[in-house]
């Protein structure tokens, strides 16, 4: 049985993804997105997670899941050994960005990322009027405690593209809701009205 509809942005990477793919999901969570795709898409799935909680979730979904680091258990992965890799609001929380994307870009043919978007108006807005580190419900940590250590827009994501050499294939520019299920596309000034950019990369 599928459970609970997919967050929005969860959704729009599903349709993203071909029936019969080979899927890697990076920091996959307790696995949601790779079950719906599983049960809807007939895929063959790896997860990485390192978090036993949300592993132990994983396997009670059925989900093929490592526990680890991703940057260290991608190491282990053949060129090519996936159709996607999927790095769903993670990117802001690793160390070396870079890597992972060449990583990603490696071990498989294209890579789907998504992250919060730090150019949103209200990070603007808070940041000019307070004098301090925004919060959000998209960034809902304080400075001193958040998993977030990387802060990043859209058009910074655009700007690393052309830095370390991938190619944006697809992108959208979302707005969701609070119980984030449901969303906009956001089309008009992205970089400043979408809460959450998710882009589908290739190689060079």
């Amino acid at each position: 049985m599928i459970p609970d509809p997919l967050r929005y942005d969860l959704k729009i990477i599903a349709s993203w993804i071909a029936p019969e793919s080979k899927v890697l999901g990076l920091g996959c969570g307790e696995g949601d997105l790779l079950f719906w795709l599983k049960k809807k898409k007939n895929i063959r799935e790896r997860g990485i997670e390192i978090e036993e909680s949300k592993v132990i979730k994983c396997i009670e979904k059925g989900i093929s899941v490592l526990q680890g680091d991703i940057n260290e258990e991608m190491e282990d992965f053949p060129d090519n050994a996936f159709d996607y890799a999927i790095c769903s609001q993670t990117l802001q929380q690793v160390y070396e960005p870079s890597n992972l994307i060449h990583s990603m870009m490696r071990v498989a043919k294209m890579g789907v990322v998504s992250f919060p978007n730090f150019g949103h108006i209200k990070v603007r807005v808070q940041l000019a009027f307070t004098g301090r580190a925004p919060m959000t419900r998209e960034l809902p940590y304080s400075w001193h405690n958040t998993p977030n250590i990387r802060v990043l827009s859209l058009n910074d994501f655009h700007k690393f593209s052309d830095q370390i050499g991938f190619k944006i294939l697809k992108k959208a520019a979302i707005k969701t809701k609070p119980t984030n299920r449901q969303g906009k596309m956001v089309n008009f000034l992205p970089n400043l009205f979408a809460t959450y950019g998710i882009f589908l990369i290739g190689k060079e």
